[in-house]
């Protein structure tokens, strides 16, 4: 008795189960990560009112961004390094560097409501030094009032 040879026919598609299933581990892992990814310097930020910087404007222009925190400490979120505190030398010379490259580019003071008046005009000072002619500030809006509450 002859056994038969069952051949098997050849399959010309990719199965791309196994490609999504990987994906979607990595989608996972990116969004969770994503969030712890953001550097930041913690400061709380005056209140005000004042009118926002124009959207298309930042979107051509990355504003420099120093941010004075409620040790007095100096941070600058462009160049290597922007979550350690720099010394005023430092701030000045990336700031000169960034305005070299690009005049237009905002220049942003951020600093936290406890830091004394002095400590953010000495940080304005080194802006002006490094070639800033424009500072603006951050600050966090204002809430409305709720009607007919006191």
């Amino acid at each position: 008795m002859a056994a038969r040879v069952r051949r098997r026919k050849m399959m010309g598609e990719i199965n791309v189960v196994p490609y999504i299933d990987v994906m979607l581990v990595l989608l996972i892992i990116f969004m969770i990560t994503a969030p712890l990814m953001k550097q930041g310097v913690k400061v709380n930020l005056p209140a005000a009112g004042a009118k926002p910087l124009d959207p298309q404007f930042l979107a051509r222009h990355e504003p420099l961004i120093l941010t004075v925190d409620a040790g007095g400490r100096m941070y600058v979120n462009i160049g290597r390094g922007a979550d350690r505190p720099l010394d005023e030398q430092t701030v000045q010379a990336r700031t000169a560097a960034v305005l070299r490259r690009d005049p237009e580019t905002p220049v942003l003071v951020q600093a936290d409501r406890t830091v004394p008046y002095g400590r953010v005009m000495r940080a304005m000072v080194l802006l002006q030094a490094a070639g800033a002619s424009k500072v603006g500030f951050l600050t966090d809006p204002l809430r409305a009032r709720p009607r007919g509450g006191r």
